[in-house]
């Protein structure tokens, strides 16, 4: 495992999706938990959320399976805006869901930070090991970020993200305001500004009020993983929670 974690270490995944999320919006959802109606999430990530993990660019267009659950959850009445970029932030989003997203370039670290600092909200999903399944090899461009690598922005906010190298690997759930929460090999947050941020869940999830803003992180991205039936009804259930304490 330590030996994975340094190799994974120097892998950096890009995530660009361009003219395939207006498709993957356009396709009908399962009916599920909605986000808050009445909000603009902006969503930046390199899980295949948007759009289905394929090899060949024209089977994605063409792809007739479900779309990912999370999709349901985060439109809302507004809808989701994709971002390939942080570089500026859009005006009119309420809410920036940052899920196991690429390492950021230093502008993009200034221009978030400004963002939350100037009222935004964040709800971030670092996993340090991710174990999703992707068909992509490592170093593959197109393969899901396997380290959340943002330690520039999380000690910018008061936190710092560790992982217990010797847990063992299999899914379960964390209880949390109510709901169970799957994870998979997570980490820990350790809260090095205790004035900003505190931990909750021994450490899986911190809160943080920056400025003006706020930034709810989760260190892990396993609920995040493909679902069907009640499996994925419970998680969409899971992620409107955390959409509406990020907000």
């Amino acid at each position: 495992m330590r030996r994975m974690a340094r190799f994974l270490l120097g892998v950096v995944g890009l995530a660009s999706a361009a003219g395939l999320v207006a498709l993957a919006l356009d396709r009908e959802s399962p009916a599920v938990v909605a986000a808050p109606a009445d909000i603009t999430i902006g969503l930046f990530t390199s899980l295949p959320i948007m759009w289905a993990e394929d090899a060949d660019v024209g089977s994605m267009l063409t792809d007739k399976a479900p779309p990912h659950w999370a999709l349901s959850v985060l439109r809302g009445k507004h809808g989701t805006q994709p971002l390939d970029v942080l570089q500026p932030i859009p005006a009119g989003i309420d809410l920036l869901v940052l899920a196991q997203p690429r390492p950021l370039s230093p502008p993009e670290n200034v221009a978030l930070d400004a963002w939350v600092r100037g009222g935004g909200k964040v709800l971030l999903f670092a996993d340090p090991m991710l174990t999703r399944e992707s068909m992509f090899a490592p170093g593959d461009p197109r393969r899901p970020q396997d380290i959340a690598m943002l330690s520039p922005i999380l000690t910018r906010w008061g936190l710092s993200l560790a992982f217990d190298e010797d847990q063992p690997v299999g899914t379960r759930e964390v209880g949390l305001w109510g709901d169970r929460l799957p994870v998979n090999l997570p980490g820990q947050f350790t809260i090095t500004d205790a004035k900003a941020c505190s931990a909750l869940a021994d450490g899986l999830v911190a809160r943080c009020r920056i400025g003006r803003g706020a930034v709810l992180a989760v260190a892990d991205a396993a609920m995040l993983e493909p679902a069907e039936g009640e499996a994925a009804t419970m998680r969409a259930a899971m992620l409107a929670n955390l959409l509406a304490k990020a907000r």
